[in-house]
């Protein structure tokens, strides 16, 4: 990039379950990003006023999550009238999608000083509820090559021979990874209390992860597709994919990426346009791709290898990567393909473990990285997503 866009903080909520009962539930998710927006303001002192607007990635927008959530919330957060607001949907790579175009808008000399972020309330908005063509429309849907994730991710198991077995043993490693880092207090630093009925008066402590998990235990779930690849998602991808059948079944509950509510937001600026505010770190490149919508989760991969090449580093040279673990055999072909070493791969595990809350996800993985690199004063870390009908966003930090 010829000109850096820095990074100046990284804010989360805490994921919570996506049910009624979870976390964030009662909280509207124009709120959620309200008080990370707030939290951002008090934190670098910063004049809201100098934003020149807030790029917000969520995937389902409806409902809750509809009208533009980025512009509601800043009003809801009572910023000043002139920051416009945008919402954009590019599926589970959107919170990285509007980094990218929160950074673009600098570098272009649009703006000075840009929010970009995301948010997925998926307690209240489920995903696919607002009811698009691409997967309701039986003629649209055919036509686009439309399968649904999981049966994707079973197909690219199958195409490249990865067994339940190794991905079970990813999904078990990355729970550990969670519970180890949870415990450590690894993501304190970027997570903001939320305030809720509970005894304590705040939620502030990723929900869903399962440490406690053994091998054993999620050898025993049932495949989670079986039933509808049968109904005829498994002989349209075959065909469509020229793959030797039958497809193997082999995602579960226990090795896919977790359904979350949350949200996140980074400060962006260009150089000397935020004031005396010091940066944490800087974008030193960025990538979109995408690729076959039916094969689909490779596209990450691909992104991930680009944006490698255009920040002049290879996979043993950056120090950590994070990869989102959209279901377990495409982080293992991701592996496979990069000779990624698992030891700087997701560290503090991934969404299996901790949650995927769609539009938010990209954005969170960028912080944990951030303070991760920061923990272990390293220096650059590759942040990377797959995402529905086959699109793939990346991006490489450097810290200052």
């Amino acid at each position: 990039m010829t000109h850096p866009i820095y990074i100046y903080d990284a804010v989360r909520t805490a994921r919570g379950k996506a049910r009624p009962d979870g976390g964030l539930h009662h909280l509207a998710p124009a709120d959620q990003v309200a008080l990370l927006l707030k939290a951002l303001e008090k934190r670098l002192d910063v004049d809201p006023s100098l934003i020149n607007d807030v790029v917000l990635g969520c995937v389902t927008q409806i409902g809750d999550q509809g009208g533009n959530i980025a512009r509601t919330s800043v009003l809801v957060a009572g910023w000043p009238d002139q920051i416009p607001g945008i919402s954009v949907n590019r599926y589970c790579t959107s919170g990285l999608d509007a980094t990218v175009i929160a950074a673009s808008k600098i570098a272009a000399g649009v703006d000075k000083v840009v929010i970009a972020g995301g948010v997925e309330a998926m307690s209240r908005v489920p995903v696919m509820s607002d009811k698009g063509a691409y997967y309701l429309d039986p003629d649209i849907s055919k036509r686009s090559r439309f399968i649904p994730l999981g049966v994707a991710a079973d197909l690219l198991a199958t195409r490249h021979k990865i067994s339940r077995e190794k991905i079970d043993a990813y999904a078990l490693m990355s729970q550990q990874r969670a519970a180890k880092a949870n415990q450590a207090g690894n993501f304190k630093k970027s997570i903001i209390p939320v305030p809720n009925q509970s005894a304590d008066g705040y939620f502030d402590t990723d929900e869903i992860i399962r440490g406690s998990i053994t091998r054993e235990q999620l050898a025993a779930l049932p495949a989670a597709f079986t039933n509808i690849g049968e109904k005829g998602c498994n002989a349209f991808a075959l065909a469509e994919t020229g793959t030797n059948g039958p497809v193997r079944h082999v995602h579960t509950a226990g090795n896919s990426p977790a359904m979350a509510d949350g949200a996140s937001l980074l400060l962006l600026a260009g150089a000397n346009n935020a004031g005396t505010l010091k940066p944490r770190a800087k974008i030193r490149s960025m990538a979109n791709i995408s690729v076959d919508p039916v094969i689909m989760l490779t596209g990450g991969i691909i992104a991930a290898e680009q944006a490698l090449v255009r920040a002049g580093l290879k996979m043993e040279t950056v120090d950590l990567v994070e990869f989102n673990e959209a279901f377990g055999a495409t982080v293992v072909k991701f592996m496979r393909d990069t000779n990624c070493n698992t030891e700087k791969l997701n560290v503090n595990g991934g969404a299996i473990a901790l949650g995927h809350a769609m539009g938010s996800t990209g954005t969170c993985l960028i912080g944990t990285a951030l303070d991760e690199l920061e923990r272990r004063d390293l220096e650059t870390a590759l942040i990377a997503i797959s995402g529905g009908a086959g699109v793939g966003t990346a991006l490489v930090i450097e810290r200052i």
